[in-house]
């Protein structure tokens, strides 16, 4: 195992091309495949992360904010990329660097429109955004009278895709739900396509969807977390790779007596003699406070060693008085031997969180 002496993320690129090949191979070989990398590529090492999807011919790139578009560019990344949620603010940034915006409104269309003619464009592919179940952002079904007309009176923009975003996909309990909101989409595509008089490729299914509902794949598919080697149910999970393991180092071993308290506001008090390790690393790093306290574990020696007391800033305290460990000795917080899902249900929260709120003062390491 290695021993980096800090705390580190490990980036296995190795792990991200697993995943990738798996995702894809529940898919019909003419399905694009859509890579989101928003958030820094989930927390990780975005450069290097589209890098190698883009190696590995993804079709298309997703991110958040033009900005991050922007790096991604930045980064020697050519495939489309859409930005699924842009302000109309960086609209001459979105037509300057070649990114694809989402349209998810009717000021959102107009204003791109506007935009499009100051700067001379003629069929700029964009993407438009419909609200089928998820209530966050879209145009409602009885928008596309509107959104044909507008498009009708303008020869700036050419709409590339359709698409929505599945509500509950990876829980089955909501079936109907998500079939509801399947052929709600259906309906939406086949009236946009017959009044625009040709035919966008259509997108719906993120990873759960990927797993549970693939029958509904269209031209093309989304995956988030799927590539990082999460799945949102044990089965898929033990078939992907966690790409990202957090690692950190015990910095000093106190032996404490019955009655001492550990941390800030003495969260925690001793019942008997223990042995606490202190690792460099606290919430500004990620790890929040509601891991704090006993409700949740790292791995010394292949060991579970608990939180004890309040999770600060830069520091968290481990119980380790059955473990037979040293300072400088190696801890995981997460990875494969420890899932970032089962680290964060500790906590009452999911992978996605822990994942995108590891800090950019954590070191990365990019294995390849």
């Amino acid at each position: 195992m290695s021993n980096y002496g800090e705390t580190v993320l490990e980036i296995d690129l190795n792990a991200l091309a697993h995943n990738y090949v798996y995702l894809r191979s529940r898919l019909m070989r003419e399905t694009k495949f859509l890579a989101v990398v928003k958030a820094f590529g989930y927390g990780s090492a975005v450069e290097r992360i589209a890098l190698k999807l883009q190696d590995l011919e993804v079709d298309y790139f997703a991110v958040a904010y033009v900005n991050e578009g922007v790096t991604l560019r930045d980064a020697g990344i050519t495939k489309p990329i859409l930005v699924l949620h842009p302000q109309p603010i960086n609209f001459k940034t979105v037509i300057a660097r070649c990114l694809e915006p989402s349209i998810y409104s009717p000021k959102v269309l107009k204003e791109f429109l506007e935009i499009a003619k100051e700067e001379n464009q003629k069929d700029y592919p964009v993407h438009l955004k419909f609200n089928t179940g998820l209530n966050r952002l879209g145009f409602w079904e009885n928008d596309v009278d509107f959104i044909v007309q507008q498009l009708h009176r303008r020869a700036e923009v050419s709409v590339v895709s359709v698409f929505s975003h599945l509500a509950a996909s990876e829980d089955l309990n909501e079936k109907s739900f998500t079939i509801k909101q399947i052929e709600n989409f259906k309906s939406i595509a086949l009236e946009l396509n017959n009044k625009l008089g040709y035919e966008p490729f259509r997108h719906l299914l993120n990873t759960s969807g990927i797993i549970n509902y693939t029958e509904a794949q269209f031209e093309m598919v989304r995956s988030g977390i799927g590539l990082y080697g999460y799945g949102n149910e044990l089965k898929i999970d033990s078939e992907l790779k966690p790409v990202a393991t957090l690692k950190t180092v015990i910095s000093q071993i106190h032996r404490i007596e019955p009655n001492e308290s550990v941390g800030y506001n003495r969260a925690y008090t001793s019942k008997e003699y223990r042995t606490i390790a202190t690792l460099p690393l606290g919430h500004a790093d990620g790890i929040g406070r509601q891991y704090g306290n006993g409700k949740t574990y790292v791995l010394v020696k292949g060991k579970k060693a608990f939180i004890v007391g309040n999770v600060c800033m830069d520091m968290i305290m481990i119980d380790i008085t059955d473990i037979d460990c040293k300072e400088g000795d190696e801890v995981i917080v997460f990875g494969p031997q420890l899932s970032a899902q089962n680290f964060a249900e500790k906590a009452n929260t999911i992978s996605y969180e822990l994942l995108t709120a590891i800090s950019p003062r954590v070191k990365r390491v990019v294995l390849d």
